[in-house]
């Protein structure tokens, strides 16, 4: 009988054991996922910003035609999963950069547009550290 308890006994902690192994590998795994799909969000915004800026730089977004509208298409189908995906503080540096963005246009002055340009780089270093600061957290 106390042989019965005894295997009882261990058998319960076993499978407890079992029970809380795959709930910590779950979560573990929720995490992983989570963490690739802020990364994949963030590299495509950034990558699609990154190329509008340089094109808008040169140009006016209207005359753009379909590269700079598949650009803005990218861009805004990343920022959405960026909504979905993080922190308020991420999803409003991306708002604040893609409104910066869309209103970037060729300005006269070489000075003016070296100084907007430069702000607007600012403002993507640091959205990037922004979501560079989340993605760790995850």
């Amino acid at each position: 009988m106390e042989n019965i308890v005894s295997v009882a006994i261990g058998a319960g902690f076993a499978l407890v054991g079992v029970v809380f192994g795959a709930w910590f590998s779950a979560r573990r795994q929720d995490r992983l996922w989570m963490r690739d799909q802020k990364l994949k969000a963030g590299v495509g915004f950034t990558t699609a910003a990154s190329q509008l800026i340089d094109y808008l730089r040169h140009t006016q977004l209207g005359d753009g035609g379909v590269g700079a509208n598949e650009l803005v298409g990218r861009m805004q189908e990343a920022r959405s999963a960026l909504y979905l995906l993080c922190s308020e503080d991420t999803v409003a540096l991306a708002d604040a950069l893609a409104r910066r963005v869309w209103r970037s246009r060729p300005s006269e002055g070489a000075a003016e547009a070296r100084a907007e340009h430069r702000e607007t780089l600012d403002l993507l270093r640091r959205f990037t550290q922004q979501l560079r600061q989340e993605i760790a957290r995850t």
